[in-house]
Order: C-alpha cells, then structure tokens, then sequence
C-alpha cells in the first residue's frame, strides 16, 4: 500500500509537470502568435481621405485606382512607407476585405474543424514568430499602412496587422510544409538572335490556385516609392510582396518554387518580399544577387531575373543556406520547379523532384515550344504560355500539370524590358486578352483625372480561340465536378469522363467519387483507366495504385 502511494505520488508530480510544461508552452505561443505593429514615427497618412474621381476611378491626391474593362485592376500608388500602405489599403479597401475572405473560404473548406482551425493559427504564429525580425522596416511599415484597412471579421485569425504581414509568408509556409506545388509555375526568356527585333522576351505563367475566387480581382499596382527605384507588379488586395514584376530599369523578377524541407529553423524573409526588395533596389543581375544573398529564407526558390542593361537573363536559385547562380551563357533561359546550376544540380531534394514531380516534362515541353518558335515575339510567348499539349504535341488531357498551361494559373505576363512594356493577362486564366502597359506612359503621368484606359490597346494580344471551343465548353463541365468533388458534392461520373476522356485526373475524380459511395468495382476499374493516360506525377500514380489496393480490399471483406 505504502509503494501504491509512493507511486501515485510521483505519477501526480509527472504529471503535474507535465500539465505546467503544456501551460508555459500554449502561453509561449499565445506571445509569439501576438506579433506586435512597428512603431511608425509619422501616422497622419492615416487622415487621407479616398474621393470618387469619375466611373470607377478613385484618388487620394495623385494616387488611384480604377477598373479596366479588360476586368483588371489597376492602381498607383507613391510616397514613403506607411503612406504608401494606407493609401493601397484605403483605394484597394474592397478587393483586401474580398480576397481575404476568398482566402480564408478555402482554408476552412480544407480545414472544416474550428477547433484545428483555432490550434492551426497558433502553429502557424510559433512557425512565424521570427518574422517581424526578417522582414524591412519599411515593408513593416507599408504593411501596417495597408492593415489599417482591413477588416475586424477576420480577427478569429489574427489582428489586423499580425495577420496580413502572416499572409505574405503564406505561399512559404504552404510549399514548406506540404509540399503542395501550389506553385507550380513555368518562365522563360530570350534575346539576340532568339527574338524578331533582338529585344529581350520574357514570359511566365504563376500557376497558383486557391480557389476560383482568390483569381478574380487581380491589380496591376505601380509604385513610385520614395527611395529605390520605380516598378510595377501584379497582385491582389492587400499583398505587397512580388511575384511577378519589372521596375523602371528595365529589371524583371518571376519567381517559382522547388523542392524544400520542413522549415524547423523557424520564420526568415518571404519569398515574395526578396522579390519585391530586388525589383525596388536593384537595377541590374549583380545588384539583385546581392539583394538576394543578403535575405535569409526558409523555402528553396528559384528567381529568374531579366535585366535591359545587362541584355540577359538569369536564375538565382536560393536554398535556406546556400545560393547559386544557374547562367545558361547563351541567349535563352528556361525555369520549371527544379534547380539547373552545377552546385544543387545533386542536390538531393532537387533529385526527387526532377524524378517525382511535373516539373523536368514541363521543361522538355517548353524546350520544343520555344525551338519551334524563334524568333520570338509577344503574340508568340502568348502562344507558348497558352499551349496545353504535351511532349511532341500529345494530347495529354486539358488541365494536366505537365503541359505549359495548366488552366489554373492566377497569372500570365510578358516582359519586353527594353522598352518598359509588359502585357498582363486576363480572364480566364491565360485565355483572355493579354493587355499591354508601358510603364514609361504610366509613371509619366501626373494623377488620372479621368476614368481613361491606361494600356496602350493598339498593342493588346488577342483572346485565344480555345476560349469559344466545343473543347472549352467540355473541359469546364469537368471542371465543374472537379470543384463538386472537393466540395464534397454530386459527381456525374459519366460526365467528368467524357468531358476530358484524355486527362488521367478525369477518372481519378470518377474514382474518387465511387469510392465515397463505396461503389468499389466502378472506382477500380476508373482508377485503372486513370493510369493508362499521362498521369502528371510520380505522387500521383501511386496515390491512385494505393487507391486500386485499398478498394480491392474492401470488396473481398
């Protein structure tokens, strides 16, 4: 009895422990999650007031932003940091508030527990508890400016500013921690001999998905900071990194993700704000290496840089602690979702995902389009961009992540760096118009006081003639289960099928379906249909074989 005792004592000390151990850490991370504003020495920015200029044109003195019929967005902005910020955020008030929401929708339909929502937020706050130390003062500031105008509706996610400035590490956290390509993006460039008048060309798609929503209002932003150098950028509300962009230079910068391991060491720089840091201060390839060599990062990410005074291009390929230069040292460059220099060329990440994934198809594919195209032009790169076939033109199924276009991308855009003009895309996808912006115009003007287009239209590209295709109409009714399916809705077997009867993904959506309903028969054999086409990854083709296998043994039960 005494022993009993003794040993329930010392079980109560263990846990007793072990219970204040748990409360130290919940706090702990309670405090980091609570990421505090910079201290901003001027706030009265926070006085501006938005004026309805004309149409859908609104200013605050000579920054605006207005609707394009084209359906994009687009908006000026200037001034020192915090102004900057709460300009965008009071013009752009809206579309942050909408794409917040879209965003959010998404993440509670892949996580539908409040609960694992709740103790996720708090993960993802201890991941980022460093992050305030890796980024700018200044982006800090603009950041904060534009959190000014978020929305409180959102508070069960954070406060304003700890939660907007999270989002710019949101495409980080999501490739490092699953893996998930949800980048999974193609670029290429060329110069010389390789383009019809010598300039340099620059294409790439930003494959980025995150439900149909977050795409729908996207911004064409042009900045005239107060220090660096002027830029535009596409983007969405409330985003100030850079995914895609040039500055007045005659500077680009795409980036696109690779292979990364679990980010253990905790927060660094985001990507998209190296990017943004080398397009405001850079002005040629060796100013944006040492941009890019100063940022500590946690994900492994590949930037291709265009550069008009150097007339080339090259990839800086980053790692958390190393970084390579990949110059191809002719008059072409090509960039997937995997790494080309000498130095990562073994690398071991990089290995598994040439072998596992999309991205060394994607790139073969893009070798033969480009070599069949020189030389190049904007409506060619369009072409190149918008291409959905596979390796000697095979038909691969509409959506595949192999092809060039995978019919999901957020973006589209073309850079002609020497002469300061990128063409955007619109609607959907790639398919719509690609409008054309000359950014010495744009940065020449001295406000917008009249609800005008701003793109030089007589050099717009035309839709592609996908768009009013038999071929279209059935790839969206294949879409349509697709979405049905994620969102745990009726699936017409038949229908998803037949409406893309060579993509694999079309029977893996069947099979998925039956599987549900526990119709075991029907998802083998749609699962065995499914891997007789061009399946994307190696992932993939084993996901489904698992599927084949845990089917087959539900039905000898």
């Amino acid at each position: 009895m005494r022993f009993l005792k003794k040993l329930m004592k010392i079980l109560g000390y263990i846990l007793g422990i072990f219970l204040l151990l748990i409360l130290v850490f919940s706090v702990y991370v309670w405090r980091v999650s609570d990421i505090r504003p910079p201290e901003v020495a001027d706030t009265t920015a926070v006085y501006f007031q938005k004026t309805h200029t004309d149409s859908t044109l609104y200013s605050i003195s000579d920054n605006w932003i207005r609707h394009s019929k084209y359906g994009l967005y687009e908006m000026y902005i200037s001034g020192a940091p915090f102004d900057r910020g709460v300009k965008n955020g009071k013009l752009s008030q809206k579309l942050i508030t909408d794409q917040e929401e879209a965003f959010t929708d998404e993440i509670k339909r892949m996580v539908p527990s409040h609960g694992y929502l709740k103790f996720l937020k708090y993960v993802i706050g201890f991941m980022n508890k460093n992050l305030p130390d890796n980024v700018k003062q200044e982006y800090k500031e603009e950041i904060y400016g534009v959190s000014k105008s978020a929305s409180d509706s959102f508070d069960w996610i954070g406060k304003n500013y700890a939660r907007i400035l999270n989002y710019h590490a949101a495409h980080d956290i999501g490739h490092a921690l699953q893996s998930m390509m949800l980048v999974g993006c193609t670029s290429f460039g060329a110069w010389g001999d390789k383009t019809a008048d010598g300039s340099m060309l620059l294409g790439r798609n930003f494959d980025f998905w995150v439900g149909d929503r977050f795409a729908e209002n996207k911004i064409v932003a042009f900045y005239k900071p107060d220090k660096g150098h002027k830029f535009a950028f596409v983007t969405w509300g409330g985003f100030t990194g850079v995914v895609s962009g040039m500055n007045d230079q005659g500077l680009t910068v795409t980036i696109n993700a690779a292979r990364s391991d679990i980010p253990w060491a905790g927060a660094a720089t985001p990507v998209s704000l190296v990017a943004r840091e080398v397009l405001q201060y850079a002005s040629n390839i060796r100013e944006a290496i040492e941009v890019a060599r100063r940022r500590k990062m946690f994900v492994s990410e590949s930037f291709l840089i265009g550069s008009a005074i150097d007339h080339k291009a090259v990839i800086i390929e980053k790692t958390p602690d190393t970084l390579a230069i990949y110059d191809p040292g002719g008059d072409h460059i090509q960039c997937t979702n995997h790494y080309q220099s000498s130095l990562f060329q073994r690398q071991q990440l990089n290995m598994e995902q040439k072998e596992k994934s999309a991205s060394v198809y994607r790139y073969q594919r893009l070798q033969e389009l480009m070599q069949e195209s020189y030389p190049l032009n904007p409506m060619k790169m369009a072409a190149i961009l918008r291409d959905r076939r596979g390796l000697h033109n095979a038909d691969i199924g509409e959506g595949n992540e192999k092809a060039v276009n995978q019919l999901i991308a957020h973006h589209s855009i073309i850079f002609q760096p020497d002469s300061l003009r990128m063409w955007v895309s619109t609607q959907p996808w790639q398919l719509g118009t690609y409008v054309c912006y000359d950014l010495r115009k744009i940065f020449s003007l001295n406000g917008l006081h009249q609800d005008i287009e701003i793109a030089d239209t007589a050099l717009n590209i035309a839709p592609d003639t996908f768009l009013y295709s038999n071929a279209f109409k059935s790839f969206m009714l294949y879409r349509k289960n697709r979405i049905n399916l994620l969102q745990k809705k009726f699936v017409d077997t038949a229908e998803v099928t037949h409406s893309n009867p060579n993509l694999y993904d079309a029977y893996r959506i069947a099979g998925d379906y039956c599987k549900e309903q526990k119709w075991y028969p029907q998802a083998i054999d749609y699962y065995k249909a499914a891997l007789t086409h061009e399946v994307a990854t190696v992932t993939e083709r084993e996901s489904i074989e698992n599927k084949i296998k845990y089917c087959q043994k539900k039905q000898t039960r």
